[in-house]
């Protein structure tokens, strides 16, 4: 166990919030590491078919045990009850309402070892009353379960069965000794699935009844997000089939097959771009709703826009290949599609400059433009629509965590409270807009996080917590580790740099083939303002950051000297050496060209490791042990650079762990660390006053 440093700060992290009218007054305090797990993840919220109740995911950290727990809740539409559904240690997801109303079916891994090794399978709870039933069966598990609109069937995705889990029953290997693991695809590498060996997931169909389960596609692709025609005669689903080699590439199409063994799927789109999401059907089955991306080349920055095309065309058509982009002049992702009940409006997620929104558009109005039903500095996360026009969403704000909602009309009402009694202990820090210029006029955007107690005309140390993706963006949710940090009294840097969402196509485009360059000049910007507007302390500067957020930092800390501190995490600066060791093939050849090609554009991007004997900062550099997303081989040979060049650094592997981190101690030694390190160079005597 680390030894944790106790800081004094200069300022009170403790404040007096005033109470109820009638109540005592009440100390509020500082957020600290314990608070991590405490806090519920409530997620996927799912109206019943008759809008009475809502059904909704509660995740719970067991800090013994060191695992999470995933039940299932329900909740209902007035808020007047509350219902836990499942208790069990093991964990369940993915709850979906049969539409008759009958069945609450989820996905849960119970009983023996063995029973677990098969992955999740389908569990029935009767609205009726009684015990939970496992009806599938499934070797290999079920995933993304969809119920049929006759509640006779259910849709999900299968994997292929490999061989080698049983390696004494493989032709030609009797012994229990896994085999060689054998490759020969493009694309072998995904992070958590490992090594890809000619296995692939498909669409197959569960008969409640007989309770038998149906693979429906086949073939060397993988096949997603089922779902079903109004009639329950067909399957829409995303897929790379059709491509001559699918691992070649990240475009989806869209195609639709008969809801049987044997039949044949049909392509309904054939684009130059991706297509991606759930296929939405319209009320009357005639069209399907989907998002369309961009081309291979850009597929890393693609910002998805809205598409409609007809469900069964004509023969003589073929696939559409170019459809009519809804809101075309929308420079803004959507995402989470659905149809009104009546067929007049598509509903969707709006992702807008630091904030995401339920919007909708007429569907009988391509140029239409979207109408916010949700509005305000906060994030909505799921959606779920309800027959009289409403929705139950996933809400969170800077200082309100993840919480289910209803959404009438334009007002959102809270309907679950699972954090309400931690929030009301805590006084959590100021989270508001930030801008900035970068030196090229960039007008840059993102968010500053002031620690509680926050005095004007005092500099504090400040950290650049820099957001991954490079494509998502910083924007109004609740941050456990903003707060944490904020809590410990650091201002806090979010900035949402070229590259990142929320701010249109070109934004997310320009650092296309570029990496490293512009997205530093804005992130430097960006502290630069900070600092002239008297809050960063210039001689108390510390940046940060995970997956691109690391890359950036190796990038920023080669480029400037200033920050006395730095943390990256999961990160790369040698990107030649990542070329067939990470996920990353298609945008490597389609983005970068293959390096014996294009060796001065690779060399350009790895500045920070070509530079780094130009790194003055002590870095902290750490990772997943079987990361494939961003190995840990990039940290590796950082950490070695700065070794050898005998800057202050460190290396920390966590064992066992890929890309995100998910053990809960991990978590936790991660943010630990964070504040230990920043804290012993940029912590070690008191805040001054601006003069």
């Amino acid at each position: 166990m680390m030894t944790m440093r106790k800081q004094t700060l200069a300022f009170a992290l403790f404040t007096l919030v005033a109470a109820a009218p009638g109540d005592a007054q009440t100390a509020r305090r500082a957020i600290t590491l314990d608070d991590h797990s405490k806090i519920a993840g409530v997620g996927d919220p799912q109206r019943s078919p008759d809008g009475v109740w809502v059904a909704y995911t509660v995740t719970t950290v067991d800090v013994e045990k060191d695992k999470r727990n995933t039940d299932i809740w329900m909740v209902k539409w007035d808020g007047s009850e509350q219902l836990q559904l499942t208790s069990s240690p093991d964990g369940e997801s993915s709850p979906r309402w049969s539409p008759d109303g009958k069945y609450l079916a989820f996905v849960a891994s119970r009983g023996t070892e063995d029973e677990k090794k098969k992955g999740g399978q389908i569990w029935l709870l009767p609205r009726a009353g009684g015990e939970a039933q496992k009806v599938s069966d499934v070797k290999g598990g079920v995933s993304d379960i969809q119920w049929s609109p006759d509640s006779t069937r259910i849709a999900f995705v299968a994997n292929d069965e490999d061989p080698d889990d049983e390696p004494e029953k493989k032709d030609g290997w009797k012994r229990k000794t896994p085999p060689p693991i054998v490759i020969d695809r493009y694309h072998f590498k995904q992070d958590r699935e490992g090594y890809l060996k000619q296995l692939y997931n498909h669409i197959a169909v569960f008969d409640v009844a007989t309770k038998t389960a149906t693979v429906i596609t086949s073939g060397k692709t993988d096949d997603a997000s089922p779902s079903w025609s109004p009639d329950g005669t067909r399957i829409a689903f995303m897929s790379k089939r059709g491509h001559a080699d699918p691992d070649r590439t990240s475009n989806e199409d869209l195609w639709v097959v008969e809801a049987r063994e044997g039949a044949e799927p049909r392509q309904i789109t054939k684009t130059a771009e991706g297509e991606g999401g759930r296929p939405a059907w319209s009320p009357d089955g005639s069209r399907l709703a989907a998002v369309i991306g961009d081309t291979d080349r850009f597929a890393q920055y693609s910002m998805n826009k809205l598409i409609v095309v007809p469900s069964n065309p004509p023969a003589s058509a073929g696939p559409a290949t170019r459809p009519a982009i809804y809101m075309p002049s929308l420079d803004r992702a959507v995402s989470n599609i659905a149809w009104s009940a009546d067929g007049q409006n598509i509903s969707f997620l709006l992702q807008d400059d630091r904030t995401t929104h339920v919007a909708t558009v007429p569907a009988e109005n391509p140029n239409g433009t979207a109408q916010r039903k949700s509005s305000g500095r906060r994030a909505i996360r799921a959606l779920s629509p309800g027959k009289d026009g409403n929705f139950a969403v996933l809400a969170t704000a800077p200082n309100e965590m993840a919480e289910v909602y209803a959404l009438e009309g334009g007002n959102l009402r809270k309907l679950t409270k699972h954090n309400d009694k931690l929030l009301g202990e805590l006084q959590l820090a100021t989270t508001e807009d930030f801008q900035s210029k970068s030196k090229d006029g960039a007008d840059v955007h993102g968010l500053i996080v002031k620690p509680a107690g926050f005095k004007a005309g005092t500099k504090y140390p400040t950290l650049l917590i820099v957001h991954g993706g490079p494509n998502g963006q910083d924007e109004h949710a609740f941050s456990f580790d903003r707060e944490f940090l904020a809590a410990n009294g650091y201002a806090v840097l979010a900035i949402n740099y070229r590259g990142s969402a929320g701010r249109g196509n070109a934004w997310q485009k320009a650092i296309h083939a570029d990496w490293g360059n512009l997205e530093v000049v804005d992130l430097l910007g960006a502290v630069d303002e900070a600092v002239r507007q008297g809050i960063a302390d210039p001689d108390r500067l510390g940046i940060g950051g995970w997956s691109y957020g690391g890359i950036s930092t190796d990038a920023a800390i080669a480029t400037d000297t200033r920050f006395k501190a730095a943390v990256s995490g999961a990160g790369v600066a040698l990107y030649m050496s990542l070329y067939g060791v990470d996920q990353y093939i298609i945008q490597y050849d389609q983005e970068l060209g293959q390096p014996w090609k294009n060796k001065d554009a690779w060399a350009k991007m790895s500045h920070g490791f070509f530079n780094a004997d130009k790194i003055k900062t002590p870095t902290l550099f750490m990772g997943g042990e079987k990361d494939f997303n961003v190995p840990i081989a990039g940290g590796e040979q950082m950490y070695q650079a700065l070794k050898s060049l005998g800057i202050d650094t460190q290396l920390v592997i966590y064992p066992g762990q890929f890309h995100g981190l998910t053990m809960p101690s991990y978590e936790r030694d991660r943010l630990q660390r964070y504040l230990n390190w920043f804290n012993k160079y940029l912590q070690p005597a008191a805040t001054s006053t601006v003069q």
